[in-house]
């Protein structure tokens, strides 16, 4: 699907940069036109500040979407989930974070999880990327606990594993 959604865009890269960004924060786009996360309004000059556009690309990216009935329901649903990531420095938190060769095969997820409970290290949080949306998926697990040197063997070995990195 991000494909598509980037492919609608194949003539402006600067609307592409709009579109990525909303698509990665979860921003969506209300009746009006307007950038929102949640009911909160993201004024276009600081969107356009961020992927380095003018303001009337934000504009015209947002009317495009609108007169889109593809693009519509997808930018009118989508929502942001708050992640641990950014916190885990602060927190003391260990966060995982899994390339895989082909994050569209099936049991990633649980066999990682899986993995982690036999070293009896509990979860905060797991992330997962979806492939229909990011260039590069990527899962990351969020703990409380350092992973001991055997566990990230264990993951390493995995048929799907592309790279492990720790932070």
């Amino acid at each position: 699907m991000f494909h598509e959604i980037m492919e609608k865009f194949a003539d402006s890269p600067s609307q592409q940069r709009v579109i990525r960004l909303l698509l990665e924060r979860g921003f969506s786009v209300n009746d009006e036109g307007r950038v929102v996360s949640g009911g909160i309004e993201i004024p276009n000059t600081g969107i356009a500040r961020e992927v380095d556009v003018d303001r009337r690309v934000v504009d015209a990216t947002t009317d495009a979407i609108l007169e889109d009935d593809d693009l519509r329901p997808i930018f009118q649903n989508i929502s942001a989930i708050p992640s641990l990531m950014d916190l885990a420095p602060v927190l003391d938190l260990t966060v995982c974070t899994i390339a895989v060769r082909d994050a569209e095969e099936t049991g990633i997820i649980s066999t990682i999880t899986r993995l982690v409970a036999e070293y009896d290290i509990a979860i905060r949080q797991v992330i997962s990327e979806d492939p229909e949306f990011t260039d590069e998926p990527r899962l990351y697990v969020i703990t409380g606990e350092d992973f001991p040197g055997e566990l990230i063997n264990d993951i390493r070995a995995e048929p799907f594993v592309r790279r492990i990195e720790l932070a």
